[in-house]
Formats: C-alpha cells, sequence, structure tokens
C-alpha cells in the first residue's frame, strides 16, 4: 500500500490511485484529487459525492443507472461533470473503492 499527499494530507491508496481509507476523505482531499483529474469541483459535485460515499457506506453496488435514478443527477449531467469515466473518476474524487464494474 501506497501514501500520496493531497492538500497537505497524506493519504493511503492502492496501485489505482483509489484512497484505502475512506475515513481519510475530507473536501479539500476530493479537491486536490479533483485537481489531478481534470474536475473543477462545484456544490453539486460534492452533493454527487456525498450520495456515492453514502451508498457504499450501505454496502450498495455503484452503477451509473442507479445514479441517474438517484434523483441528485441525471446521467447526461454525470458524464459531463466527470467526463471520460464518470463513476470511476467520481468514485475516486470520493475516496471509495473503484466500482467491481468499471475495467
Amino acid at each position: 500500500m501506497a501514501t500520496k499527499k493531497f492538500a497537505g494530507v497524506s493519504v493511503d491508496v492502492n496501485d489505482e490511485g483509489y484512497m484505502t481509507d475512506s475515513s481519510q476523505w475530507t473536501k479539500e482531499v476530493a479537491a486536490a484529487i479533483a485537481a489531478e483529474e481534470g474536475v473543477e469541483l462545484t456544490e453539486k459535485h460534492f452533493e454527487v459525492l456525498d450520495f456515492i460515499r453514502n451508498k457504499v457506506a450501505d454496502g450498495a453496488t455503484l452503477t451509473i443507472r442507479g445514479i441517474n435514478k438517484s434523483g441528485v443527477v441525471d446521467a447526461k449531467s454525470f458524464y459531463q461533470m466527470f467526463p471520460g469515466a464518470p463513476l470511476k473518476k467520481s468514485t475516486k474524487i470520493a475516496g471509495v473503492p473503484k466500482p467491481e464494474s468499471c475495467i
């Protein structure tokens, strides 16, 4: 396991850069990870990240369809907010493990 410094905080990450201890997550850490991923966070982004963190904490499996049905954001907006690989980027920024459905 490696550590990486985000916003002056050392966090534990795996070989793909996903946090391995979600308790180390803060909004400042999220903003630093987002900057690396080319995403500038807004309040709407944080609403989505909170939704993702809560779902993972509840043991739910994350999917784009599930996020679309969340009422927090629709799929089109989700793709615009986290361009390229929205589920991979959003979970990385949210400090949760990469979903098994992502390759």
